[in-house]
């Protein structure tokens, strides 16, 4: 079987012949990876299996550099650079107000695409790589958007004490996503794949009920656009979202990406139990317990275990819930390689 057909498959929570799990593997560490790539004496995606392609990727972060290492994102706000993670130095609206404001509209974020016709040639990177799964990436997500807009503590100020200012600027924010949307409809890709942060190590962070008041009807409107074009929705949240996954079930998430085990209420083995008949896990190795403090036997043996486990009757793509860090070490980072890619 193609990549692509075991993706699908995955994606439909089937089994797949030999009981294949696709997995993924990341870096976000260039030395690691040197010292990977120097261990196995080729570079080590030689050594795994490609599953997933993303041949098109809509920045909803486009930004222009305005000097003092600073950059001006496409709504207006203003960031550093000059260390990371990025810092929110001058949100574009700190006060709940649109007063003469103009929202970007989806020129500003396809324009330079139309132009170099990315279109163009996101079919040609689907043709010639027909046997993998297609994802269009779109990036931030609308919770996180609009505290990139307002800043993150005005955000939660808004949410609680000017609600419809919040609901309007959710609004705005879900127009243009819905528009995108529309925009990749003749791209012949398999899957979105979003990424919004909805929780904290415990819990939703705006709590699950305001989640459902201004959340989950905006990706509701998004998720039915994708639904429409018989593409499949996958989104990124960190953290725990225990609490609202009957939720985005309900509005049609098709996979959850990350999966911290680490965070409350996210135990992949009971995830599995509970919604694995509904929804779909991409993620669950612990990027804060297992790959950097458990020995490297332990790790094929938890790996093992969730192949097992995880991996019946599909819906399950195995993979770091967070690209290898900094502070992995190499013999680790060697055993979750050697115990993704054993058959």
């Amino acid at each position: 079987m193609t990549s692509r057909e075991i993706l699908l498959n995955t994606m439909q929570r089937k089994s797949n012949p030999g009981n294949i799990v696709p997995y993924t593997i990341g870096f976000d560490c260039p030395a690691l990876e040197e010292k990977v790539n120097k261990y196995y004496g080729v570079n080590w995606r030689e050594k795994t299996r490609q599953f997933i392609h993303s041949p098109f990727n809509i920045s909803t972060t486009r930004e222009i550099h305005i000097g003092n290492d600073r950059v001006r994102d496409v709504f207006g706000s203003v960031w550093r650079t000059d260390k990371l993670p990025w810092h929110l130095e001058t949100p574009v609206l700190p006060e709940p107000s649109f007063n003469s404001y103009v929202f970007p509209s989806i020129y500003d974020f396809v324009g330079t695409f139309e132009k170099s016709d990315m279109k163009k040639y996101a079919r040609a990177e689907i043709k010639s790589n027909p046997g993998l799964f297609r994802i269009i990436n779109m990036g931030w997500g609308i919770f996180e958007q609009t505290w990139r807009i307002c800043g993150f503590e005005n955000t939660m100020c808004n949410i609680a004490a000017e609600p419809d200012f919040y609901a309007e600027l959710v609004h705005r924010i879900t127009d243009l996503y819905v528009q995108m949307v529309e925009y990749c409809a003749d791209v012949e890709a398999d899957a979105f794949l979003f990424g919004d942060d909805w929780g904290s190590q415990t819990g939703v962070i705006i709590g699950p009920e305001n989640w459902r008041k201004f959340i989950k009807p905006a990706w509701k409107r998004v998720y039915d656009k994708v639904h429409e074009q018989g593409k499949y929705v996958i989104s990124h949240s960190c953290g725990s979202v225990y609490d609202i996954i009957p939720d985005a079930i309900e509005i049609g998430l098709d996979m959850l990406e990350s999966v911290q085990p680490e965070a409350y209420g996210m135990d992949p083995f009971k995830l599995k139990a509970e919604f694995g008949d509904k929804l779909g896990f991409w993620g669950t190795l612990g990027s804060q317990s297992v790959i950097p403090f458990w020995k490297p036997s332990e790790i094929k043996e938890h790996i093992k275990k969730l192949k097992a486990e995880l991996g019946r009757n599909g819906g399950y793509i195995l993979a770091p819930a967070k690209p290898f860090q900094p502070e992995t070490p190499l013999e680790n980072a060697i055993a979750v390689i050697d115990a993704l890619t054993e058959v």
